[in-house]
């Protein structure tokens, strides 16, 4: 007899998700071991590290390290990293400000305590310029609304626009950063 006959419109076929997931999982293997070989030094390690020289030495392990002798290497079996020279620096500390916050009825006082990270050759000079420094370093603080001090993603900026603010009374290349070692608002 007849037989019923179905619309073409009527069954659809879906289209396979397969290939779309096979390409996520592929991406997400390959991204890991990209990380994985750039953070432990694989690929992309600095040139400094391995001394210079891959023939037989730090860089492959083996017993003709730059200090002679196999000593370069750390009990693990791996080459030991000559670390670069620390930085010409010095650190000027700079004093206690008690700074009294809003309205004498409130009586709301922070307790700021910093240092100075600088270069070396410039410590003395900075040492001389801290009197100006505390001045530029009360004026802000003292104008900086309570609301804005008692947030805590707010010390980043305060931090920066003091910083700028130093290094401007100081001059340009004296002042490197800024270290914020007590920060306490009662």
């Amino acid at each position: 007899m007849a037989e019923a006959e179905v619309p073409q419109n009527a069954v659809k076929k879906t289209k396979s998700k397969k290939p779309i997931l096979i390409g996520l999982l592929l991406a997400l293997i390959f991204g890991g071991g990209g990380f994985y070989a750039v953070y432990s030094g694989l690929i992309l390690a600095p040139s400094a590290a391995s001394g210079g020289s891959t023939e037989g030495g730090a860089a492959h392990g083996g017993a003709a390290a730059e200090g002679g002798g196999g000593e370069g290497e750390d009990k693990g079996g791996g080459p030991m990293i000559n670390p670069s020279p620390m930085p010409d620096i010095a650190f000027v500390p700079v004093e206690p400000l008690v700074i009294s916050l809003g309205a004498a009825s409130d009586s709301r006082h922070l307790l700021f305590t910093s240092q100075l990270e600088v270069n070396a050759s410039h410590a003395e000079e900075v040492t001389l310029l801290l009197p100006r420094i505390l001045d530029v370093l009360n004026g802000y603080l003292r104008a900086v609304a309570v609301s804005e001090l008692e947030d805590p993603t707010a010390l980043v900026r305060l931090r920066a626009q003091m910083l700028r603010r130093i290094q401007i009374v100081s001059g340009e290349g004296r002042v490197r950063d800024l270290l914020i070692t007590e920060f306490v608002l009662n």
